[in-house]
């Protein structure tokens, strides 16, 4: 791992995040734009992004490894639902296998970006901590800006103010800063949520604590998924392990892609399907109708999967249980609700979902004036109008993040290559025609709904809007008339312009 003070005064191309986005972008860029110079600025310790922030017991994703790992790096773990340690122990591997791992410049924040039209140049203001933990102000120069940081704060989480928490004699614990010393062995824990955090939780826990209850004002549609993949084990053992990781991954998305379809065209009858699936494992009507059976549609918000239904199990077990209503106040002994009911508990969890930020905070300047994020449509999900060789990484929603990842990683190569071969020094995309604005993530999850307004909008046609279908988007995403929608500046105008400065 490279030191930050090594970063040069100028690069071709920086990515910004060296989770699983930006890692994925470095190979498409050091492979397919070999030519070009680029580091990952990083502003944490270490690579990893969301899997090495996230601490909290049994921290997994919620995508199949085959679809959620690279394409170009067949993923080989027994289970296809991992846990954090092993997604972490994946990407170190990919980052040091193709040298990724040299380019990444670790505890390096981008503060500002400026772009200036006069030279066509990005100039990064950036705060580097040095091995003695002092921050340093520095700036660099690049042509071409990619943020692979995602979109969740991760200095700070979404969190309610309960009513009269201050009384609580228990310990209260945010999951995104879950504390290394947290000893719940025999404790009664109760997690506040009901989404992908709090369903991880409430299983991993309850191998240790006394009791866990799941709190939630309203169900969430949980489905039971296995964690290990038979068919995919058998194609393993079968077939060259990165023809095997092609069938795999083909065979999962085509499965993720038509289950979604199902659910969004058939509602009514995907809701018979995972009430039916859950009545099975639960052996209680009664139970689901009240607890796992929500008001809205399934995919309306993201699904929530439970490998080998360890969440379900836990009920049975009665080491875990589910109350849907809502908190009154906090109480000495725990949380009375507004039933009467008194949950007690020794720790209190706060699963209530993440906070989304742009960009990892980055607000770009176009000539020294800050661009409003929310005036902007998005061009192929990957580049932003008003912005010139800006691009961001957004995954899907419906699907393993790294799917659309490694499509926009793809585009943002072309683009490059077609900015080399016509000798363009600047490009942004702008819409022909007035577009009919869209929020960019279309889910119904409180987490979204709260911070969506300051992202920037989709549009509702090619290429301005941002399907949720890889097999959609793997075949236009790549076919796209560059020439049609990307407005350019050729290097020798720029040139001519700085003549004219000097």
């Amino acid at each position: 791992m490279t030191n930050a003070a090594e970063v040069p005064d100028h690069l071709d191309v920086v990515i910004v995040g060296a989770g699983l986005s930006g890692i994925g972008a470095a190979y498409r860029l050091q492979t397919e734009c070999p030519g070009k110079s680029y580091a990952i600025l990083e502003t944490r310790d270490t690579l990893g992004g969301t899997w090495d922030l996230f601490r909290y017991p049994g921290i997994r994703s919620d995508s199949d490894m085959f679809t959620l790992g690279y394409p170009f790096k067949p993923w080989r773990d027994a289970r296809s639902i991992a846990d954090g340690p092993s997604i972490l122990r994946y990407m170190a591997e990919t980052a040091a296998e193709f040298g990724i791992d040299r380019h990444i410049r670790f505890a390096t924040k981008v503060v500002a970006a400026d772009w200036s039209s006069a030279t066509a140049q990005w100039t990064l203001t950036l705060e580097q901590r040095d091995t003695a933990g002092v921050t340093v102000a520095t700036t660099l120069t690049c042509n071409f800006l990619y943020a692979c940081a995602g979109y969740y704060n991760y200095d700070q989480a979404h969190a309610p103010v309960f009513p009269g928490v201050g009384n609580f004699s228990g310990q209260v614990v945010q999951p995104q800063f879950w504390p290394d010393e947290l000893d719940y062995a025999g404790k009664r824990v109760v997690v506040i949520g009901s989404g992908a955090t709090a369903v991880t939780l409430v299983p991993a826990m309850a191998q240790q604590a006394a009791h866990v209850t799941m709190l939630q004002r309203s169900p969430t549609w949980i489905s039971a998924v296995p964690g290990r993949d038979k068919q995919a084990d058998r194609i393993r053992r079968l077939l060259p392990p990165d023809l095997a990781h092609r069938v795999i991954r083909t065979k999962n998305i085509l499965f993720n892609i038509g289950f979604y379809q199902y659910c969004r065209r058939r509602p009514e009858s995907a809701r018979k399907l995972l009430t039916g699936l859950t009545t099975r494992i639960l052996k209680d009507g009664k139970v689901v109708a009240e607890h796992f059976t929500p008001d809205y549609n399934p995919w309306d918000q993201r699904l929530c999967a439970v490998p080998d239904a360890d969440f379900f199990k836990a009920m049975k077990k009665g080491k875990a249980d589910v109350v849907t209503d809502h908190i009154e106040t906090f109480v000495p002994e725990g949380i009375r609700l507004k039933s009467g009911r008194v949950l007690e508990a020794d720790i209190v969890v706060t699963a209530t979902g993440l906070q989304l930020l742009a960009f990892g905070g980055i607000a770009p300047k176009v000539d020294g004036e800050t661009v409003n994020l929310s005036d902007q449509f998005v061009w192929q999900g990957a580049m932003l109008t008003g912005i010139p060789n800006f691009a961001v990484c957004i995954g899907y929603t419906n699907a393993s993040w790294t799917l659309r990842a490694d499509l926009s990683s793809r585009l943002v190569c072309r683009v490059l290559n077609h900015m080399d071969r016509n000798d363009f020094a600047a490009v942004v995309p702008a819409p022909v025609g007035k577009l009919d604005e869209r929020p960019l993530l279309d889910l119904a999850s409180g987490y979204v709904q709260r911070s969506i307004a300051q992202f920037p909008r989709q549009g509702d046609r090619r290429p301005w809007k941002v399907r949720q279908n890889y097999l959609l988007d793997s075949v236009a995403t790549m076919r796209t008339n560059l020439d049609r929608t990307l407005v350019a500046t050729r290097r020798s105008a720029v040139r001519a312009d700085l003549s004219a400065i000097r």
